[in-house]
């Protein structure tokens, strides 16, 4: 039976401590290592490129469903039942897949595995900004988000080693999940107080609230450009260097890197401090266009594919990171909500572009596809933050 969970390890660090493994089993490994095992999943099912993104855009549809549930059911219920919740699913969703006979069920291990991100994220930065002194909450949310570079940086060399037996792979993927999710029952605190009005946990009121602060609707649509513009690297970015002849090592190793570099998105809080969350974005948006770019037109070259891994790793996990204090900012009230909004739409997004990308790369070509999410990563620099939230 799982401990009754211990006051004392719900420090602002042990509760940052698991808030960062929790999202790396569930967005490292549960939804992002998808796109790590396309080429093995192309090969192993006989999925085209459309297919394969099809299967990408339900893992976010279910995060879109799943984050709607967290952020109201974390107001309800607290935040340990719905982070267990979530490692529940990443659990059950990785097992799935790893005795998957065939793409229909495939398909519904990633789906179920996907939800898993959606039901983590409201909890967690909920609980960082109920439990963390003001002075450390930016620090603590933007380490807590960077856990996806480190389940990235796992997902990696997990699969070089078992390259030939990718079900192994994803069974050790369900364990650690399991493992995680003991840890949340004994860490995540619960409930704190009562619900104070029936309407905090209406789906109507959390949509009436999403628009309406000052500055929201810059950051949904902010939101929404970078899950597109993102999509491209996550979903195919490996099978890109693939098919460029560079082979599975090269595509592994710049996964590895892609994680790696990641956790470097921690730093993102002390950021925002120093150069302003509006410059910091902006930045940051340019930065993922250029690697999303690049990649388009380097994937031939291994060394120059690796550098552009890290450097989109270290980017989008910062992004998530920015887009999370800009919503807790804009949203200082209710930040379970701000945050569950914010990566739902991001979600939405990604649902959209991988679908949307691969058919693109069917009817062009995958570098194609890649340079048209190039483009919109570039508009989305010119979606920041008002100047006085910077």
């Amino acid at each position: 039976m799982l401990a009754t969970p211990n006051p004392l390890t719900r420090t602002p660090i042990g509760l940052a401590g698991v808030g960062m493994a929790l999202i790396a089993v569930c967005y490292g490994l549960a939804r992002f290592a998808y796109g790590l095992f396309v080429p093995v999943f192309r090969a192993e099912f006989g999925l085209d490129a459309a297919t394969a993104g099809a299967v990408a855009s339900g893992s976010y549809g279910a995060y879109c469903i799943a984050i709607v549930v967290a952020t109201l059911a974390t107001t309800r219920w607290g935040p340990r039942a719905v982070a267990v919740a979530a490692g529940v699913c990443a659990t059950v969703g990785t097992a799935v897949i790893a005795v998957a006979p065939g793409t229909a069920v495939l398909a519904a291990g990633v789906v179920l595995a996907g939800s898993s991100t959606g039901l983590a994220s409201p909890p967690l930065a909920q609980a960082v900004a109920r439990t963390a002194p003001p002075r450390l909450e930016p620090r603590l949310q933007t380490v807590v988000n960077a856990g996806t570079g480190l389940g990235v940086l796992v997902s990696g060399p997990v699969a070089l080693l078992l390259a030939a037996q990718w079900r192994w792979a994803w069974a050790a993927f369900s364990v650690a999940a399991l493992a995680v999710t003991c840890w949340a029952w004994t860490t995540v605190p619960g409930r704190t107080g009562p619900v104070t009005t029936r309407s905090s946990s209406s789906a109507s009121a959390l949509i009436a609230s999403l628009l309406a602060p000052r500055g929201a609707r810059s950051l949904v649509l902010a939101a929404g450009v970078m899950g597109l513009g993102s999509a491209a690297v996550w979903t195919f970015g490996r099978d890109l260097v693939g098919s460029a002849g560079r082979g599975d090592l090269t595509g592994v190793v710049m996964w590895i890197a892609l994680g790696a570099a990641g956790l470097l998105g921690a730093f993102a809080g002390d950021l925002t401090g120093r150069l302003g969350l509006a410059r910091c974005w902006s930045v940051a948006m340019v930065l993922l266009g250029g690697a999303t770019a690049l990649l388009a037109l380097g994937a031939d070259v291994p060394a120059l594919a690796v550098a552009i891994g890290a450097v989109f790793g270290a980017v989008y996990i910062a992004l998530t990171g920015l887009l999370l204090l800009w919503a807790t900012r804009v949203h200082p009230d209710r930040p379970v909500v701000g945050v569950g909004a914010t990566f739902l739409v991001i979600a939405l997004g990604q649902a959209l572009g991988a679908p949307l990308l691969g058919v693109l790369a069917d009817a062009v070509t995958l570098p194609g596809a890649f340079l048209a999410a190039a483009v919109v990563c570039a508009l989305g620099a010119l979606l920041r933050p008002r100047a006085e939230r910077a």
